[in-house]
């Protein structure tokens, strides 16, 4: 009944539609329509199955040249996209797909005689080796090696999947899976010599086979179908044939109406008013694949699988990020053990130099000393004769029987003040003359200036006039090592007497000038002598430059680096008026 009535309906819509078209059928060229099919058999069988319908369609709509493009799934779906075809045939899970994602839409499904209705034609057949009598119910497919086409075939490999899962099975753990891809045929050949211990196939297609009963038996079949042939599946619609979002609606509908006036050819086929697809939806939603494979929850496989171009990147940028770390620790220690190797290296070599700078220091000190250790030797001879003759006199005094005592009390004084005398003059040079680390002080400059003038004065068998004037306040203090200011301020000193030996005793004058200059404390140190050359001013702190006989160039070296030492400084420079040099040392003060 239901076929009697689309066969009416296909005619009354080819009477409409011919008449509309009457005018367009001139003798113009005819225009190629392409029909994109799902090849799952061999180029041949596929093009025997279908060339009824294509010679219908040449005949039917005669303006048109209507061809076949034979693909597999994802070849179709690239012609889909690239506008090569203009129709699709192919089977329902695939038709299924493209509808959501590309806009298929079916305009007929196909009709084979024998069948119960469209809506229940397509179902798996599931085949093993006829000499497999272990095989008999699907349970027993558990453990075996399956072939199938690929994960996209529909009675080859779906279809068969949601049998398992109802029964509690998941084809990729429970079965060992083998897809062989396209066409089928592949499939029995894989089970025929004995690479799979099953096979899913389309359902109907076994009674094809030449021979199939000896060859192949079917595992868990139907016990009661109308389909005339074994299946192992519930049932499906039929393939449907569909236009695409870019078809021209017109040709559309013609094609719907030359399919339904189709009659049915020498295989038993024919097409139908579109079949409803609502099952193969339910079976895509129950195993989430297709357009319903958002609702399967992400696995790391199957996250692994969908995006593996953008997890291999960030494994790369990840194994580049370690490698890179890994190097940059590893330059980071190298360079770390580098510097602490410079910094060790570095104290070691300043405390060298710390040590040499001090003993440059002491034999600077000693060399002052020896260079005025006859002067020396004269100051000490004095209080010392003044010991002896105070004791002589008192042991005169005695064998003459007139020591009294007012007389030996007289006596004792002296030689204690001679005594304390000569013991302050080598206090001074024996603490100008020890070795020591430096050591900072927060003293008077005045009093540390006074006390290098009289340890100066001391020395000296006929010190030269010294003039102290000071233009700060008693309490302005510096924070110095004071031994090492003394030993700046006696090789001042020093330089400027020996610059005035050619001159009279009377006229040996040093001027010391205490002032400020900002934050500084200024000590210039003047003498009257000969004076330097501009020339020999530029190189007068160099280190072994001197311009004595028997110098060695020491001693302004060593008095620079002592100012530089404290943040100060040590300049030299011409009077404005008269002759003679200025010696100028700045400290920082310390409030």
């Amino acid at each position: 009944m239901t076929v009697l009535l689309s066969r009416f309906l296909g005619l009354c819509l080819t009477l409409t539609l011919l008449l509309g078209y009457a005018s367009d059928s001139l003798a113009a060229p005819a225009q190629e329509v392409r029909i994109g099919v799902l090849a799952y058999r061999d180029s041949d069988a596929t093009h025997d199955t279908w060339e009824s319908t294509i010679e219908h369609l040449n005949k039917a709509l005669p303006e048109y040249h209507f061809t076949l493009k034979q693909g597999d799934h994802q070849s179709l779906q690239h012609a889909i996209e690239n506008g090569d075809v203009d129709f699709i045939l192919t089977n329902p899970g695939h038709y299924v797909t493209l509808e959501t994602l590309l806009g298929a839409s079916r305009i007929a499904t196909l009709e084979q005689g024998g069948r119960p209705s469209v809506e229940n034609s397509l179902g798996t057949t599931v085949i093993a080796r006829a000499d497999r009598s272990d095989l008999n119910t699907l349970f027993d497919l558990k453990k075996q090696k399956l072939a199938a086409t690929s994960p996209e075939g529909f009675t080859s490999y779906q279809v068969l999947w949601r049998e398992l899962e109802a029964l509690g099975m998941k084809p990729d753990t429970d079965v060992q899976l083998l897809f062989t891809g396209l066409p089928m045929d592949k499939v029995w050949q894989a089970v025929e010599s004995g690479k799979a211990d099953v096979g899913a196939i389309r359902g109907c297609l076994l009674e094809t086979l030449p021979n199939w009963q000896e060859r192949f038996r079917v595992v868990s079949p139907l016990p009661t179908t109308s389909l005339g042939c074994a299946v192992s599946s519930r049932l499906y619609p039929n393939w449907p044939l569909a236009s695409l979002r870019y078809t021209n609606p017109k040709l559309a509908r013609a094609v719907a109406v030359a399919l339904l006036q189709m009659p049915t050819d020498e295989q038993g086929l024919s097409w139908a008013v579109p079949a409803d697809y609502q099952s193969v939806h339910d079976m895509f939603k129950e195993l989430k694949i297709g357009p319903y494979q958002y609702l399967r929850e992400p696995t790391l496989q199957h996250l692994a699988e969908r995006y593996w171009p953008i997890l291999a990147f960030a494994l790369l940028v990840l194994l580049g990020w370690l490698v890179y770390t890994v190097r940059v620790e590893y330059l980071i220690q190298k360079r770390t053990l580098l510097l602490q190797n410079a910094l060790t290296e570095g104290e070691a070599m300043r405390e060298r130099m710390q040590a040499s700078q001090q003993k440059a220091d002491h034999m600077s000190r000693l060399s002052i000393l020896g260079e005025l250790s006859a002067n020396l030797a004269h100051e000490l001879n004095q209080p010392l004769a003044g010991i002896i003759n105070y004791g002589q006199s008192l042991l005169r005094r005695q064998a003459n029987g007139r020591l009294d005592p007012e007389a030996l009390n007289q006596a004792a004084i002296e030689i204690i003040t001679q005594a304390e005398t000569a013991a302050g003059i080598l206090g001074r040079v024996r603490s100008f003359a020890r070795k020591r680390p430096p050591v900072r002080e927060h003293r008077p400059i005045i009093s540390l200036i006074q006390d290098s003038l009289d340890l100066f004065s001391n020395m000296l068998s006929s010190p030269p006039s010294i003039v102290l004037d000071a233009q700060v306040p008693p309490e302005t203090r510096i924070q110095a090592d004071p031994l090492q200011i003394q030993q700046v301020l006696l090789n001042l000193l020093k330089n400027g007497l020996d610059a005035m030996q050619d001159l009279p005793p009377d006229q040996r004058v040093l001027q010391v000038k205490v002032t400020m200059q900002d934050n500084l404390v200024a000590i210039a140190v003047r003498d009257w002598g000969h004076g330097l050359q501009s020339d020999t001013i530029q190189h007068v702190f160099d280190a072994f430059y001197t311009t004595k006989e028997n110098g060695l160039g020491l001693g302004l070296a060593i008095c620079v680096g002592i100012a530089e030492a404290h943040g100060g400084q040590l300049t030299a420079t011409k009077p404005e008026q008269g002759p003679g040099m200025i010696f100028t040392l700045l400290l920082p003060t310390y409030d």
